[in-house]
């Protein structure tokens, strides 16, 4: 062979090594780095776009697709220690005429966090309406979404803010009285008697803790290399003094059953999805909105746990499109 043609191979097998050993040391040594580009990646091929909204002096930050048109808009509230790119997966499947709003709820992510906001749902229902007043988003009655913490939030707010819903999805909703304990709830009340708040099942501080909280919130069992459980704990250890506190008012008098109190004002049309094997907050909640609620609509998916946006994706946006169509009698792209 030709030195020249060996001396270009040499060339470019060193210029793929420097890109491969780069995502390879990051993947090793910086696993936190590599999870926000995955994000950032995802929100690019998506086609969602990252903003800020301004109330006075806090600060909102979101990811939006597409402009309100005749068809709702759509805005999605995440659980617990979750962010607005949690719902990437359930982007995935929705129809690109539909206008997405996803936010991070206070002090999240790229909201603001303050030691004087009041984290309880009630002052977090308070947070999201300045949020949606900021972008006029209620100009027009829109679809609220909301799951786990979020789902608790979105169902006080449909009680509070009825003229702003035109209608409500709520997945496994937290805030509600439940006929059965589950077993996260079981855990809770070992924690309670053991008198310690040190090791709450959802705020990991190790790889092995991460694993346990994901097991707990999903049915299906991801296989997670360790490099990545070990990103997921750096990204979440500087937040974790944060979610203790968002954590313990919560579960208080205050927050604990704020749904409960509230869902037979809920007037707006309904739909509840909720995992069967879910873990962390019972089935049986469904039944309770189910009962309270005048128009409800219950949707319960097999082999499916918790995290129910992440576990079936494609199902969800489904049933939300579904959902859609049949209450507002609006066209929607099929979804395969």
């Amino acid at each position: 062979m030709d030195l020249d043609v060996v001396n270009m191979f040499v060339i470019a097998g060193g210029t793929l090594a420097i890109p491969i050993l780069a995502f390879v040391a990051s993947f090793l040594l910086w696993p936190s780095a590599l999870i926000k580009i995955y994000y950032w990646y995802w929100r690019r091929a998506l086609g969602m776009q990252v903003c800020y909204a301004q109330h006075e002096d806090y600060r909102f930050c979101y990811s939006f697709r597409g402009r309100p048109g005749h068809k709702p808009s759509i805005l999605m509230l995440h659980g617990f220690s979750a962010h607005k790119d949690m719902w990437l997966t359930l982007v995935k499947f929705l129809p690109k005429n539909l206008h997405l709003v996803c936010v991070d709820m206070p002090g999240h992510e790229g909201t603001t966090r303050s030691s004087l906001d009041d984290l309880s749902i009630e002052g977090q229902v308070k947070r999201i309406h300045q949020f949606v007043e900021c972008l006029k988003l209620n100009k027009k009655p829109f679809h609220l979404v909301g799951t786990s913490m979020g789902g608790n939030v979105a169902g006080v707010y449909a009680a509070h803010y009825p003229s702003d819903i035109c209608s409500l999805s709520l997945v496994c909703p937290a805030g509600l009285q439940h006929p059965k304990d589950s077993q996260f709830i079981q855990q809770l009340k070992e924690l309670k008697d053991s008198a310690t708040t040190e090791k709450i099942p959802l705020i990991p501080s190790t790889p092995e803790e991460m694993s346990e909280m994901l097991q707990l919130c999903s049915y299906i069992r991801f296989k997670v290399p360790q490099q990545i459980l070990q990103g997921l704990v750096d990204v979440r250890i500087p937040h974790n003094n944060f979610y203790r506190k968002l954590f313990l008012e919560l579960v208080s008098e205050k927050s604990r059953h704020s749904l409960h109190q509230i869902m037979d004002k809920i007037k707006a049309p309904t739909q509840v999805i909720w995992g069967k094997q879910d873990q962390l907050l019972d089935v049986s909640g469904a039944d309770v909105l189910a009962r309270s609620i005048a128009n409800c609509q219950v949707e319960l998916l097999e082999n499916c746990g918790h995290s129910v946006v992440m576990e079936r994706p494609r199902k969800t946006a489904k049933l939300i499109v579904d959902f859609l169509t049949s209450v507002h009698n609006t066209d929607s792209k099929k979804l395969d």
